[in-house]
Parts: structure tokens; sequence; C-alpha cells
């Protein structure tokens, strides 16, 4: 097990001095999200141009916020400036957000995701010139308005370092694809009586790829409070896990509740 801190969307302007003291103190990685406020990449490229030996991920970056294509530059292009450092965490996010913020269809989520790491991973590889031919992704593309002129490219700043490709995940079939097609799995509200089910979701994706567990990365996102209190240690997440639960999702669309309530949780959750 390694230590690592996540700035969250609420935490304000990141803490170069905060990060700095992390290194100091021998954490694993700092890890910075984004919903509707400030961005993950911004907020990792600040502390990490203060800092030397901590690793950096974004937990996570918002699919329909980015083409996979800029995604693939901004990694190779964090990794570069911070010696190989950088941990990309990508998600499909939700519904609010994703039709109420960025404007497009939620659609399948797990589908778009594998189109977008395939699309990834194929730009950092570098390989041959960028193209697909998936259910949301097309390169070059080709549709409705298209002037016919668009031109399949390679990336052209040389990753110097590789890049590992982290998924958001909660239910099984999330962590399953996770398993499947990326190094490692961003995990939300995982109840530690129940890593079982986590474990047994990963497999079934590890069946897949052929990958094996020991080179796959769990990451588990852990509120953590100090004080002799117990009571009043829980009071302060209690507004964390209402705003989770209760903000992030739709009424009859709510992943963060479902996740929850597979815990054994619904009614306190409700």
């Amino acid at each position: 097990m390694k230590l690592a801190v996540t700035l969250g969307t609420a935490s304000g302007l990141p803490s170069v001095q905060l990060a700095q003291s992390l290194e100091q103190w021998g954490y694993h990685s700092l890890w910075t999200a984004e919903d509707w406020g400030s961005d993950a990449v911004s907020q990792l490229a600040w502390v990490g141009s203060h800092t030397s030996s901590l690793i950096l991920g974004t937990s996570i970056m918002q699919l329909p916020a980015r083409s996979p294509a800029l995604t693939a530059m901004t990694a190779a292009t964090l990794s570069n400036l911070s010696g190989g450092r950088f941990v990309l965490g990508l998600g499909p996010s939700g519904p609010q957000v994703v039709e109420g913020w960025h404007g497009v269809a939620y659609g399948k989520p797990l589908t778009r995701l594998r189109e977008y790491v395939s699309i990834v991973r194929s730009a950092l590889a570098r390989r041959a010139p960028l193209t697909a031919d998936g259910e949301y992704y097309h390169l070059p593309y080709d549709g409705p308005g298209a002037s016919g002129l668009g031109k399949a490219l390679r990336l052209n700043t040389k990753p110097e370092h590789a890049v590992p490709i982290y998924t958001s995940a909660m239910g099984p079939a999330a962590l399953a694809t996770g398993a499947e097609i990326g190094d490692g799995v961003i995990a939300t509200l995982v109840d530690a009586n129940r890593l079982a089910d986590v474990e047994a979701a990963l497999d079934r994706g590890f069946a897949v790829s052929g990958r094996r567990r020991e080179d796959f990365t769990l990451v588990a996102h852990v509120s953590v409070v100090r004080g002799d209190d117990v009571a009043a240690c829980f009071d302060r997440i209690r507004p964390f896990f209402a705003r989770t639960i209760g903000g992030y999702g739709a009424r009859g669309r709510n992943f963060y509740l479902d996740q929850v309530s597979r815990s054994g949780w619904a009614s306190e959750a409700a």
C-alpha cells in the first residue's frame, strides 16, 4: 500500500507547500480532480513544477471535456515535463455534468471509455497516423459538415516515458472494464468490508486482457479525519458524502447512490 492525497474540487487552489511537504514526508502521489470548477490539468502542472519525485495523477479528467487527441497531447506534455511522473486518470463523469455542462450526449459511458483509451494509447504509441472508426469517435472525421480535407496525423511530440492510464470505476462493469483496458482503476466509494466483490470484478477484466493482478494498480479514495472525538470527525465528512451521494446524481439515475446501496447502506443513503 502507498499513500496519496487528492486535491478535491472544493479544496481551493492547489498548495505548492502541501505538495512539497507530501514529497518530503514520503507520500507516493498527489491527484487532482475536476467537476465544473478548476480543471485537473492546470492544478497538476502547477504543483508538478514545484516538486521532483511525487507521482502526479488526474482523478479524473472528464472524457467529454477533451478530445482523445488533446488528452494524448496533454499526457505526453505533462509526462515529459515531469520526467515521467504523470499518471493519466480518465472517467466518463455523469449525465448531469456531461449533458448539462459539456453539452454532449451521455450515451454509453463504457463504450465511449473503451474507444477513448484505445485512441489515446494509439496516439501515444505513434506507430502510425491516428485513425479511428468507432461509435463515438471517427478520425479523420467524415460525418455531417465534414470538409473532406481531414488528414490522419501522428503525434509530433515523442513521449519520453510510458504513461499509465487509470480509469474511474464504481460498479462491477466499470471495474471489469478498467481491468481489461487500463493499467489501474480509481475506485470511488469502496467499502473495505466488500473488497472481495471488487477483486471478483477485476478478475473478470483480467481474464479478458490477460493482465496479472500484480501488474495492476487499485487506487481507492479514503476519507481521513484526525481527532479524538469520533462523532465530531464523522460530522466533518458527512457533508462530503451528502454532496457525493445526493448532489452528483439525478433522481432515478444516481450511480453514487447505487454504489452505496450495493454496499448495504441503501436506507441510510436515501
